[in-house]
C-alpha cells in the first residue's frame, strides 16, 4: 500500500518555512491572483465590448490576457492550496497535467507575439494590403496554431513522461515545470528530441521572426515622418517589452530547473516565485497604459463607475 501512495503521489519540497508563514504566503499569493485576475479581466471584457477593438492587434492582445489567467489559473489555486496543508503533495497525473498547461499555454505565446508582429507588418509596411491579407480567417488561424501546435508537442512530452518509471518522489519545487524529469529514473531520448524540436519550432524560430519583423518596421519607420515614427513606436514597442519579459523568464525557468541542488532554498524558492508571478500580472497594465485605444476604453470605464457611485 505504501508503495502505491510513493508511485502515485509526488511531494512539493520547494517552499521555505511553510509552517511558520503558511498565511503570510497565502495572503500575498491570493492577493497576487486576484489583481492578476481582474487586470486581464478588465482588459478582455474592453475588449469585447468595444467593436472598435475588434481588430486583429486587439484580438491577438486579448488571446494574449486570456493565456495569463489560464497560466496563472494552472499554478496559483494549487499553490494557496497547499499553503493550507500539513504536506503539499500532488498526484503524478495531476502534476503532469500542470506541466502540459504550463508549457503549452506558455509556448503559444512566442506565436502569438509572432502573429502580432506580421499583423504590425502588414498595418506599417503593407497598408494597402493589410485588410485583403489580415481578414478574420487568417486571424482564427493563426489563433488555432498558436493553442494548437504548442500542445501537440507537450502532449506527446506528457504522454512520455506518464509512461516514465519514477525513482525519486520529492520534487525540488512549488509547482510542476520541467523539475518532474528529475524524478524519471532515465531521462528518454525521446522526450528530449521532442523537448528540443518543440524548442526550437514553438519558441526560437518564432522569435526570431518576431525581432526581424519589428526591426525591419522600425527600420521603415525611422526613414519615414516623425508622427508615423511615434505611431510606430506607440503599437510595437509594448509587443516588444512583453516579447523580451517572457522570453527572459521562460530562459530563467530552464537554468532554475538545470541548477545544482546546492543552491540556498531560499533563492530558489524567490526564483521560482518570479517565473509565473511577472507575466500575467503586468502585461494587462504594459497594454493597457501603453495602448492608446485601451487606454482610452479603460479611462471611460473608470470614470463611468466613479459616476454611478456618485
Amino acid at each position: 500500500m505504501d508503495d502505491q501512495i510513493n508511485i502515485t503521489y509526488i511531494a512539493l519540497s520547494g517552499y521555505v518555512e511553510l509552517n511558520k508563514y503558511r498565511y503570510f504566503y497565502f495572503f500575498i499569493i491570493f492577493t497576487l491572483y486576484v489583481l492578476t485576475v481582474c487586470s486581464n479581466g478588465t482588459i478582455l471584457y474592453l475588449i469585447w465590448i468595444h467593436k472598435n477593438l475588434h481588430e486583429p492587434m486587439y484580438i491577438f492582445i486579448a488571446a494574449l490576457l486570456f493565456n495569463g489567467l489560464l497560466y496563472s489559473t494552472n499554478i496559483y489555486p494549487k499553490l494557496l492550496i497547499d499553503f493550507l496543508s500539513e504536506k503539499p503533495l500532488i498526484s503524478y497525473s495531476a502534476c503532469i497535467l500542470q506541466f502540459f498547461v504550463f508549457y503549452s499555454v506558455g509556448c503559444s505565446e512566442f506565436l502569438l507575439l509572432a502573429a502580432m508582429a506580421f499583423d504590425r507588418y502588414m498595418a506599417i509596411c503593407k497598408p494597402l494590403r493589410y485588410r485583403n491579407t489580415m481578414r478574420k480567417s487568417t486571424v482564427n488561424i493563426f489563433l488555432i496554431l498558436a493553442w494548437f501546435v504548442p500542445a501537440c508537442y507537450l502532449e506527446a512530452q506528457a504522454i512520455l513522461s506518464s509512461k516514465a518509471k519514477l525513482c525519486k518522489f520529492n520534487l525540488e519545487g512549488i509547482f510542476c515545470n520541467n523539475n518532474i524529469y528529475a524524478l524519471h529514473c532515465v531521462r528518454s531520448k525521446t522526450i528530449t528530441v521532442v523537448g528540443v524540436v518543440a524548442l526550437l519550432n514553438v519558441v526560437i524560430l518564432p522569435m526570431i521572426f518576431t525581432v526581424f519583423t519589428y526591426a525591419n518596421i522600425f527600420i521603415i519607420s525611422y526613414k519615414s515622418s516623425k508622427p508615423f515614427s511615434k505611431t510606430t513606436a506607440e503599437t510595437c514597442v509594448p509587443h516588444l517589452l512583453v516579447l523580451t519579459s517572457y522570453f527572459c523568464l521562460m530562459t530563467y525557468d530552464v537554468i532554475i530547473a538545470r541548477v545544482e541542488s546546492d543552491l540556498p532554498k531560499i533563492a530558489r524558492f524567490v526564483m521560482t516565485m518570479q517565473i509565473f508571478v511577472y507575466h500575467p500580472l503586468f502585461n494587462p497594465f504594459i497594454y493597457g497604459f501603453k495602448m492608446k485605444e485601451i487606454n482610452k476604453q479603460f479611462k471611460s470605464l473608470f470614470r463611468s463607475a466613479r459616476t454611478s457611485q456618485q
